[in-house]
């Protein structure tokens, strides 16, 4: 009967240490009025004897009812949480992936645009409540998948992004500007572009400065990240005779400069990503840097107990009634 169960006026149980006291006052006015008696036999005195005996237990019926009217004025009640939750900041996310031929380099394990769909991956798991949108982009840009809040069409996309869907090339100016186009009908309080390459603008006609221009227009906020080990890498640098690439080392070139202005211009940051446990960590920085404002409303439901105790005070009672006029009443 008590499982699960909580008190809401805990304090009158302090009146269980009045029920002792009762007990007490009990057995010595029961020594005040009894009177011995002295005889030379009890034997016609049997059954009156039992019941004699057993008139204690009136008063512990008495008792145990005042013990549940006790309980039942503590108010034990059982306790029903249901929470729900409101994004009261919502930020729209577009991450813009490069998948240039050099995305294949293996200074990341296996290779950098499969090192980076497993972070991105962990990254969009990590906001359930912002919508993601996804832009590929090599010697031109297109969107892969417009802003959405359902993870799992993103997570599907993300893995769906491969080489050779675009002309080769590093058209950044294409990528974000592309991006750009997702958000900017956007009615996020908060809009922010993460755009990643591992090479420099040489593709497109729309130049990186104008992209980063638009994008401070429409106050979207870039985090740029610059992919590659320093130094050389083994990366493609030919086809063999079956289509497949053939590596080489080649020295990495990354435009800092440029991903440096754009992140500033629109009040992101740059990072550089040398190895996987790098890529891991400024994901992580990004995803605390961008904190979607959650407001949590709890419902509490709360159900009385105390009848059951009343029931059984109310039978004890009136079973103790019922005893004292019946088969104790002689003796009362």
């Amino acid at each position: 009967m008590l499982d699960k169960v909580e008190f809401a006026n805990p304090e009158f149980f302090w009146l269980l240490l009045l029920l002792p006291l009762a007990v007490a006052w009990y057995v010595f006015k029961r020594k005040e009025q009894t009177a011995s008696l002295r005889i030379s036999s009890i034997q016609g005195f049997g059954k009156q004897s039992i019941l004699s005996r057993l008139k204690p237990a009136l008063l512990l019926l008495r008792l145990t009812a005042l013990a549940a009217i006790i309980v039942a004025m503590a108010r034990p009640q059982t306790e029903d949480i249901s929470t729900r939750t409101k994004t009261t900041k919502g930020i729209d996310i577009v991450m813009a992936i490069d998948v240039s031929s050099s995305m294949l380099a293996r200074d990341l394990k296996p290779n950098r645009l499969r090192a980076l769909k497993k972070v991105a991956g962990d990254f969009i798991k990590k906001r359930p409540n912002d919508r993601i949108g996804l832009v590929a982009y090599a010697g031109e840009g297109y969107t892969k998948t417009p802003i959405t809040s359902d993870k799992t069409i993103v997570l599907n996309s993300l893995k769906e992004i491969t080489y050779g869907q675009l002309n080769d090339g590093t058209a950044i100016g294409m990528g974000l500007a592309t991006s750009v186009n997702r958000l900017k009908e956007s009615k996020a309080i908060s809009k922010i572009i993460i755009l990643l390459t591992d090479g420099v603008n040489n593709s497109g006609f729309i130049e990186p400065q104008t992209a980063a221009e638009l994008a401070l227009e429409y106050d979207i906020k870039t985090y740029t990240i610059g992919l590659g080990t320093n130094g050389n890498a083994l990366s493609p640098i030919a086809y063999k005779p079956d289509g497949t690439f053939r590596y080489g080392m080649r020295q990495v070139e990354i435009d800092e400069k440029l991903l440096k202005d754009i992140a500033k211009s629109t009040g992101g940051k740059y990072f550089r990503a040398t190895n996987n446990e790098k890529l891991e960590e400024i994901y992580d920085e990004i995803n605390k840097l961008e904190k979607t404002e959650i407001e949590e409303f709890k419902y509490y439901k709360y159900e009385e107990k105390f009848r059951p105790w009343i029931l059984l005070a109310g039978a004890l009672l009136l079973f103790e009634w019922l005893l004292r006029n019946t088969l104790f009443r002689s003796f009362i």
